[in-house]
């Protein structure tokens, strides 16, 4: 009998405890004028990081938290502060990161959605953030394994961090796939705000120091609208933003001689991102250029590895393609069964764990005399290959950042970009 009134006194505590706790949060969250929840498959961290900077511009004190390349928080200054995480990522790290904010009396906050599961989205939005303006930038084929195989079943999944009695704004340009978004929104009182990327012109892309993409700079704009923040004041915010540690800088280079580009699209999962990004990069090669793709497969993504071997052949265009990671013989048996020839294909990932040098002297052997290569990294992020490139080139990077420029960057070419653009128009 004892035990028995022990156990519900300490379940009474802790639901008392529990319920103190809610409260606290819920006078946290009050104390926001603005509200923003980030989801969508491609383009959240940028996307939260501009919205931010547009809105401090505005004067808001905003604080910001993004888990693209690397997780962390964004303080009233901009300034990113890394989150230092003991175990797995959960998604009450939300309600503690707003917790640790309350000393900031910050105006405004910007999450990204951190959940990939449904319920755990819900969970996030009702509980924790109670946006009043949510984003899906987009609605690609990722993470099929909890959202669903096809793009209507993603998109509804995504939905489920719409806010109540709010606004849901999206890029997303596919008819059918708005429709369900509308929908959706609707269902929970809110307002589907669909962004306009011929808002952003082409002068304004161009003063990005990484490869932009109009669609994410149209959701800035669509939210600065609902929050009456001048449209060159929110634009000016965004360009002074800075950028997640994954975007793409277009950084010239020579590889043991040989003249290369280097593109490191890694943080790139979906096939439609991968060849919109692809098409961009056609801008800046020639005839002279060679595309040496590096396909890198983490060993927990091998379904991931399995679609890759597919689209790097049937919907983009590589001379080369370099194997990273793991699968190698999985990924090379699908490249030449889908007609890449074997003689252009070369492990360097944990088939053979190669040295940078290694690395370095395989991709100089592929560009002959008089030829530049577009070197391009895309998938995964996270693997040991993939990391010493990465290091290799930012090590680089910082060596020129300390000398005087040598000359303008290279510039895209008019032909090209007008391509994209009436592609995505």
């Amino acid at each position: 009998m004892f035990e028995l009134s022990l156990t519900i006194v300490i379940f009474a505590a802790f639901l008392a405890y529990m319920r103190r706790q809610q409260v606290l949060h819920q006078r946290r969250i009050d104390a926001y004028d603005v509200r923003i929840h980030v989801n969508g498959i491609r383009g959240k961290s940028t996307v939260a990081r501009l919205v931010a900077g547009a809105l401090r511009q505005a004067g808001y004190r905003t604080v910001a938290k993004t888990t693209g390349s690397a997780a962390v928080t964004i303080n009233l200054d901009g300034v990113d502060a890394p989150i230092e995480r003991r175990g797995a990522p959960n998604v009450k790290e939300q309600q503690d990161i707003i917790a640790a904010w309350e000393p900031l009396c910050a105006e405004a906050m910007v999450i990204e959605c951190m959940a990939l599961q449904p319920k755990y989205q819900e969970w996030t939005e009702k509980m924790v953030l109670q946006a009043h303006i949510g984003v899906i930038t987009n609605v690609r084929e990722d993470h099929q394994d909890v959202m669903g195989e096809t793009l209507p079943e993603i998109a509804v999944s995504l939905a489920h961090m719409c806010p109540r009695h709010g606004y849901l704004v999206t890029a997303e340009y596919n008819p059918d796939l708005q429709a369900i978004l509308r929908q959706e929104a609707e269902k929970r009182g809110s307002t589907l705000v669909v962004a306009d990327p011929a808002r952003v012109r082409d002068d304004e892309i161009a003063q990005f120091d990484y490869l932009s993409f109009k669609d994410n700079l149209a959701i800035g704009l669509a939210i600065a609208d609902l929050l009456g923040i001048d449209r060159d004041l929110a634009m000016q915010g965004m360009l002074h933003s800075r950028p997640d540690v994954g975007v793409v800088r277009l950084q010239e280079t020579e590889i043991c001689g040989k003249p290369v580009t280097w593109a490191n699209l890694f943080a790139v999962n979906d096939r439609e991102s991968m060849a919109i990004s692809m098409d961009m990069l056609a801008a800046y090669c020639d005839d002279k250029t060679l595309k040496i793709g590096i396909l890198n497969n983490r060993y927990d993504r091998e379904r991931r590895a399995a679609q890759f071997s597919d689209i790097a052949v049937k919907d983009l265009s590589f001379d080369w393609l370099i194997t990273f990671g793991a699968y190698e013989d999985l990924v090379t048996r699908k490249l030449i069964a889908n007609g890449f020839p074997a003689g252009r294909i070369v492990n360097l990932g944990f088939s053979v764990n190669p040295a940078l040098d290694d690395i370095l002297e395989a991709i100089a052997a592929m560009i002959p005399a008089g030829y530049r290569a577009m070197l391009i990294g895309f998938v995964n992020i996270h693997t040991p290959q993939a990391e010493l490139m990465m290091d290799y080139f930012a090590e680089l990077a910082r060596k020129s950042a300390a000398r005087p420029a040598a000359g303008p960057a290279i510039q895209p070419g008019y032909v090209q970009r007008q391509r994209f653009e009436m592609a995505h128009g």
